[in-house]
């Protein structure tokens, strides 16, 4: 061979150091060797702590109904708006969640008072109603904050409360008698709010009979015996002497009380025979399809868990269980108020910008947040009670986010998940994969189903922090 030929073949590595090929080059050998390789990786899983942590209940009739004394308060206590350029209308059907309104179904009437609403606008620091002076609008807040402030015992301004984008205040102003002002309302940021005023209702309920009955109707419901959770009262008496009559009782019932029907996520997997056939080694290629598919079904299930407008957490909690942040991002104050609504909080869940911004809020203060141990993870807590990421929590375009905060168990009458076991060919608990046959493209078909809901047994066991500001301030 001559040294033209012999220069233009490849040279070895070796041979480009001045030496010459002594072993088998790796190249080569790979071609002989089995590599070693992972089972296929997803980067869509979550730790779905939510999932881990709920006490699942059997539901094997399909269906769970709460059971619940008679209360007399019922709806979500949220009112939805329309959007045309910069006017904003209430729905009418959405009236509905005023107490003295709930149950009235005549859309002529709600369509006339909330044609009657007008929209306000109110810079931050300006007064929308003044303790003391006589309920004379129903105000709806668009959006924006508004703060309820008394006076306190010594004279000193406190602050009751913070109502924001779907609340409302003034409701009593459809009553016959509506009384003054129990405390002052002020726009904590600029405020959009439609306000429907008291001689407007009067003249739609002046032509409308219906609506003026309704009304009295819903006064002496609420105006009957009960306690501070809207429950119908249970007469008791103690701490007598002698021998005086003691009062009788009973307890009422909710007559047409929730039920929960069992969601389902599912999907139809498909492999082809050849490959299941040839290339089922070292991996078996239906199992590898399988487990990534149940792990794209739990992830959905989680998200409903939280989103699900039927059965969601997020859209589940009451009314009287939802505050708002105080001055946007999470605080120790927060937290501690979220705390306080219920007895035996055992988790909060956050998505992990708001856990990141609460620990920011702590760090100003000087504060830091506890730890705890869940399942042999350690993971943040606030009063002992464990932070639990969830990424399912939506997180708006402007930044805000929420809290859940839970009682936990059918026992301590908290919120629960709801699944049924034991089904045809059950591959995990609550989920079961079904061969639907091979088709004339001898494509194998399973169809994947997970059943699943949530129920929240009384109103405290969820609370919501809302409006929880993620994104880092500049400084």
């Amino acid at each position: 061979m001559s040294t033209a030929a012999h220069r233009q073949q490849p040279e070895q590595p070796e041979q480009q150091a001045g030496r010459a090929q002594l072993s088998l080059g790796v190249a080569a050998a790979r071609n002989l060797a089995s590599t070693t390789k992972s089972v296929p990786q997803m980067q869509g899983i979550s730790s779905r702590w939510l999932i881990r942590t709920l006490p699942w209940v059997e539901v094997k009739g399909g269906t769970y109904r709460v059971n619940r004394r008679l209360t007399y308060e019922v709806g979500d206590g949220r009112v939805t708006f329309v959007q045309d350029g910069a006017a904003v209308k209430v729905i009418p059907a959405e009236l509905g969640e005023l107490p003295l309104l709930r149950g009235f179904h005549d859309d002529g009437a709600l369509r006339v008072l909330a044609e009657r609403c007008q929209q306000r606008e109110y810079a931050s620091g300006q007064v929308i109603a003044e303790q003391g002076r006589a309920v004379d609008h129903v105000h709806l807040i668009v959006r924006g904050k508004v703060e309820k402030l008394s006076a306190g015992k010594y004279g000193d301004e406190v602050r009751r409360g913070v109502l924001a984008d779907g609340g409302f205040f003034g409701a009593q102003a459809v009553a016959e008698e509506p009384g003054a002002w129990g405390f002052t309302a002020r726009a904590m940021t600029a405020c959009t709010v439609l306000e429907l005023p008291r001689y407007a209702y009067e003249e739609v309920a002046g032509r409308n009979e219906r609506l003026r009955d309704h009304v009295r109707r819903r006064q002496a419901e609420t105006a009957r015996p009960q306690n501070k959770k809207g429950e119908a009262n249970i007469d008791l008496a103690s701490g007598h002497t002698g021998e005086p009559v003691l009062p009788s009782t009973y307890v009422d019932y909710e007559l047409a009380p929730r039920e929960y029907e069992l969601s389902v996520a599912q999907t139809v997997l498909r492999v082809h025979t050849r490959v299941a056939d040839l290339y089922n080694d070292p991996m078996d290629q239906i199992e590898q399809q399988l487990r990534l598919t149940i792990e794209a079904l739990r992830e959905r299930q989680e998200a409903e868990l939280v989103n699900n407008p039927e059965f969601g957490l997020l859209h589940n909690a009451d009314h009287s269980q939802r505050i708002s942040t105080h001055s946007g991002p999470p605080t120790p104050d927060d937290m501690d108020e979220l705390l306080s609504m219920r007895r035996g909080t055992r988790a909060f869940f956050a998505h992990p910008r708001a856990i990141s911004a609460l620990g920011r809020e702590c760090n100003k203060r000087g504060l830091s947040l506890d730890s705890a141990d869940v399942g042999g993870h350690p993971v943040p807590a606030w009063r002992g009670v464990p932070i639990l990421p969830c990424g399912k929590i939506p997180v708006s375009e402007q930044g805000t986010s929420s809290i859940l905060a839970m009682r936990l168990g059918e026992a301590e009458q908290g919120v629960v998940g709801l699944r049924q076991t034991g089904i045809p060919d059950e591959y995990e608990p609550g989920l079961n994969v079904r061969f639907m046959g091979i088709n004339d493209q001898a494509l194998i078909s399973y169809l994947v189903s997970t059943y699943y809901s949530a129920a929240v047994l009384v109103p405290d066991a969820l609370g919501v922090l809302e409006n929880v500001e993620v994104f880092h301030a500049p400084s």
